[in-house]
């Protein structure tokens, strides 16, 4: 509840009011590597701190299976039967709780260092792994007056297994250690904060496999969580990761933004040579009658593999958590996709594809790279989704014409045409669309014109009519 309340304060703040931290002992994970992703996008991992005893089991329970979760609660009530039966009944418990810290642990660091083991894919059809993953600053007590301070996510849930792991024989006291340690955070905070013996894992990419090799304080600090070989290498790769996401940053940044604006560039001028013309570059492109539109295509093509590179690396989490908040890149994106997906609807409408799949527009059909970019520019601005529709306008004007010449009259269809009318001329107003749309020979004036007045609004009607006579 606090850590809700926290990002709700956070995403809600008053004027003139610092921003709040969130500070937790012994806290069960909360959200999914989504909800990890989006704290860490809005930069705000840095106001909660987490800390945790080293077999503490509840800051792993949301690991195991939920079936178990609610068996917790017994054994802190001092009124249950698994109270008074504490070790036994919490033997079986606390191993099925880190068995599924394993598997999750284990399959989530064979994916960050690229290995695919058929075995783990395939038990992943029979077992459901849990999804949450820790977020925030974790401050991992060792037990012996040392804390251990981690921000990376993935270094966090593999030390989360790892230092609590236990061998066959160890197993009973291991799982009564689980539950007393829960309890005992004030008395360890008490011995561990007046020593201040603190030890930052930062750079966890340039830590030796053996912990022998590292600094005393980090070497003594390792040893106390009783990290393994196994262990550090999950650590190394972890930091490794971090390193390679900021590689394919600089990458997008230093070598496909430059490449991107060119080939933006050639298409600002395609836009303007058809201008000339008396023809928009939507109905040019659709058309595909000059060279001009060939080249344009290309183009086209060119920019969607480099946006389609972008998107594969974020959902495959290899771009830093803030790279979608990053303004150059919104603004990159916007121009992208306010001059490109005209482009990619006049294709779609050119061959008919619309008989195939219906409207452009809905869920499957719109390209996602499209829909992301759409949704980095709103929420940027902090506008609701679908609110920077303007780039689909002539999906819209396509779907229309077909419907009003079928649908008669509807009262939906007239609906529909009204608020194109008025999107239109906001859009036109705040330069998210150009006027070539109401060029004379333009689809959407030939469609317009001719509309019966039922369809069109004041005074979003008139003005569209003085844009159109300004145009010619």
């Amino acid at each position: 509840m606090a850590i809700l309340a926290t990002l709700y304060l956070l995403e809600k703040p008053e004027p003139n009011q610092s921003p709040p931290r969130c500070v937790t002992f012994g806290s069960p994970l909360v959200g999914d590597r989504i909800f990890g992703h989006a704290v860490r996008r809005e930069k705000w991992s840095d106001h909660f701190i987490h800390f945790v005893m080293r077999y503490d089991v509840i800051p792993r329970i949301m690991l195991g299976p939920s079936s178990e979760h609610k068996q917790i609660l017994d054994f802190f009530n001092p009124g249950s039967e698994s109270f008074k039966k504490t070790i036994d009944s919490s033997l079986g418990f606390y191993s099925s709780v880190m068995r599924n810290a394993s598997l999750v642990a284990n399959y989530d660091a064979c994916n960050f260092m690229g290995c695919r083991i058929p075995a783990l894919e395939t038990l992943r059809n029979f077992i459901v792994l849990s999804p949450y993953r820790p977020f925030g600053t974790y401050i991992f007590c060792t037990g012996s007056g040392k804390l251990v301070v981690v921000r990376n996510p993935n270094a966090v849930l593999q030390i989360l297994f790892y230092c609590a792991a236990w061998s066959q024989e160890e197993d009973a006291e291991a799982a009564k250690k689980g539950l007393n340690e829960h309890l005992a955070y004030k008395n360890e905070l008490q011995k561990s904060l007046g020593k201040q013996n603190v030890v930052y894992l930062d750079h966890l990419e340039e830590l030796p496999v053996s912990s022998d090799g590292s600094p005393a304080t980090v070497n003594a600090a390792l040893n106390d969580l009783g990290l393994s070989t196994q262990a550090m290498l999950c650590l190394q790769a972890a930091g490794e990761l971090e390193k390679r996401k900021s590689r394919n940053q600089d990458k997008i940044i230093n070598d496909y933004k430059q490449k991107i604006e060119g080939e933006l560039r050639k298409l600002s001028k395609y836009k303007e040579k058809a201008e000339t013309c008396g023809l928009g570059y939507y109905d040019s492109f659709k058309l595909q009658e000059k060279e001009d539109d060939f080249q344009a295509n290309v183009s086209r093509l060119v920019l969607a593999g480099y946006w389609d590179e972008m998107m594969e690396m974020l959902k495959a989490y290899e771009l830093p958590d803030e790279f979608e908040k990053r303004q150059e890149l919104i603004q990159l994106g916007t121009n992208y996709l306010r001059m490109i997906e005209p482009l990619d609807i006049a294709n779609f409408y050119r061959h008919a594809k619309d008989e195939e799949t219906g409207f452009y527009v809905k869920k499957g059909t719109r390209p996602k790279r499209y829909r992301y970019i759409q949704s980095w520019l709103e929420h940027a601005e902090k506008k609701p989704s679908g609110s920077h529709s303007e780039s689909c306008f002539w999906a819209e004007v396509e779907d229309l014409r077909i419907k009003t010449r079928s649908n008669g009259s509807s009262p939906e269809i007239k609906q529909k045409v009204q608020q194109l009318g008025q999107n239109l001329v906001k859009w036109i107003d705040d330069e998210s669309l150009g006027k070539d749309v109401l060029l004379e020979n333009s689809t959407f004036v030939k469609w317009w014109k001719p509309l019966p007045p039922e369809y069109k609004s004041e005074p979003e009607s008139s003005r569209i009519m003085k844009l159109i006579h300004e145009k010619d």
